[in-house]
């Protein structure tokens, strides 16, 4: 499936020669080998579901949960791996608690998502 990718794979901006981005390429086989999730928006609310998986042993159980509270009114699903997320969660909690303490609101979810996203581009 994936060619040997050599020094092509340390960074997510750099092409190999045949014009592939082998990050890239990894983090769409973690996404389809990863747990179902499933999300479904409705004028009364949002529902979020995720299919459990049963982990291994050696896995510690308390990083294997796919659904994150962010904020009161902000949730999130997570398909791939999830302790990659938690990066991400941990994240995107701290934006929504100083924009919380700064502006006395809660953050919009599409300023929220542009924030996540610029952290994702670097």
């Amino acid at each position: 499936m994936f060619a040997v990718p050599g020094a092509y794979d340390r960074a997510i901006t750099v092409f190999s020669p045949d014009g592939r981005l082998f990050q890239v390429e990894y983090a769409s086989e973690t996404v389809k080998r990863g747990a179902t999730v499933l999300g479904i928006a409705s004028p009364e609310g949002v529902v979020l579901a995720a299919e459990e998986r049963a982990g291994s042993k050696l896995q510690d159980l308390s990083f294997m949960w796919k659904i994150f509270q962010i904020d009161e009114h902000v949730g999130t699903a997570v398909a791939g791996l999830s302790c990659d997320a938690h990066i991400l969660v941990d994240q995107a909690r701290i934006y929504a608690q100083s924009n919380k303490l700064m502006y006395d609101e809660p953050i919009d979810i599409e300023i929220l998502t542009r924030r996540i996203g610029e952290i994702k581009q670097l």
